[in-house]
């Protein structure tokens, strides 16, 4: 593994966290040196990147979460190792953090070390997405957020443009995005019909609040999974920088990040726009919480990815009139989640054999039965041939 200790600074928490408290047990970057990453398990980091997004904020930060949440205590069975590797020191330049954070990344996602980025603004993501460069596979993305975060092709890389500059990466390894929670007054019809025309999921609030169940396949497909902390209401998230009415609370944000740990598919995890400047301690608790609610997720992992042998799966097949073609479920028998198959090109069938078998809901099988093709598996199958 690359020394990637040359990046941070260390971490100053206060002393006398309660006993078995998290602060107890976590391997913490101090003075005296740089936890020893050998085991799997998951690893905190904070960013104090905001130039691309609220210059006036460069050299502030503000990490209160951090005794928040260690000062909570584990869930009921808890094995894995919890690592804070401190304090990402922004670069000389914007692109030098990107460069920093990408590397972390990719040494950690490696070493089967799941990274949970908190911090700056959301172009970050774009830093994480190039860390998964040198594991030449392709990736799912998805963003919990109340934009779509597009952009034009000609704007600079920023907080609300880094969706274009994802697929302009060359080389591309992105397989789907999706986005969960876009609110339509702050949305251009035109980057509908573009997300569309690539098959992109997008889920507006007012579908999810009418039915939050639709949200699980999607995290459940996703590689890396960044959220806009401003995608929460702003009644429930208190600072000088969150001032949206609508959006989701608190409890449904938690929810979401512990379907996110549960994923196997999921390697990495951002919390972004954590902006300095009045940040209340109630919302400095939600951050330790979610950041809890994931962890306490990956810690209830199954395994049950189906890749390779089904033996633990329950096969239903449905024949659809419309395409002459029969469509193949999966059922768990460890957790009860489902997945359906796609066809892919036989030829492309490594590159794409972490991506046709797609998570869905039972909501779907039912949907076959019918003789409806499920929206997800046609997008899926497009984007396949």
């Amino acid at each position: 593994m690359k020394d990637i200790s040359i990046y941070f600074a260390p971490v100053a928490l206060e002393a006398g966290f309660p006993a078995e408290s998290l602060g107890t047990r976590v391997q913490l970057h101090t003075e005296n040196g740089f936890p020893a990453i050998d085991q799997n398990g998951v690893a905190l980091l904070y960013v104090p990147e905001f130039r691309n997004g609220h210059p006036e904020l460069h050299r502030k930060s503000d990490d209160a979460f951090r005794d928040a949440f260690y000062s909570c205590y584990p869930g009921s069975g808890w094995r894995g190792e919890l690592y804070d590797l401190g304090n990402l020191l922004p670069g000389e330049r914007v692109e030098d953090t990107y460069f920093a954070l990408s590397q972390v990344i990719s040494e950690l996602v490696k070493k089967k070390v799941i990274p949970v980025v908190i911090g700056g603004t959301q172009d970050l993501t774009y830093a994480m997405y190039q860390g998964y460069e040198s594991l030449e596979q392709l990736i799912n993305v998805m963003s919990i957020d109340s934009k779509l975060d597009l952009g034009d092709p000609d704007q600079p890389l920023g907080k609300d443009a880094y969706v274009n500059k994802l697929l302009m990466h060359r080389p591309c390894f992105l397989f789907n995005y999706s986005v969960l929670g876009y609110q339509s007054p702050f949305v251009k019809q035109s980057e509908l019909d573009l997300f569309e025309k690539l098959y992109f999921d997008t889920v507006r609030l007012g579908e999810f609040t009418s039915n939050p169940r639709i949200a699980e396949p999607l995290l459940r497909n996703s590689d890396l999974l960044t959220i806009d902390l401003q995608a929460i209401k702003s009644s429930e998230f208190l600072g000088s920088y969150y001032t949206s009415p609508n959006g989701f609370n608190n409890q449904e944000m938690c929810q979401l990040t512990r379907y996110a740990g549960i994923s196997d598919k999921l390697t990495s995890l951002g919390i972004f726009n954590l902006l300095p400047g009045a940040i209340s301690a109630a919302a400095h608790n939600e951050v330790a919480q979610l950041i809890w609610y994931f962890i306490d997720g990956v810690e209830q992992r199954v395994g049950d990815f189906p890749i390779g042998s089904k033996k633990d799966y329950t096969r239903f097949t449905v024949f659809l009139d419309e395409i002459q073609h029969d469509l193949i479920f999966f059922k768990s028998n460890k957790s009860e989640r489902w997945w359906m198959e796609v066809p892919y090109p036989p030829k492309e069938g490594m590159k794409y054999e972490r991506h046709h078998l797609v998570p869905c809901n039972k909501g779907d099988y039912d949907a076959a039965l019918k003789n409806d093709i499920p929206d997800l598996w046609w997008r899926t199958y497009q984007k396949l041939g």
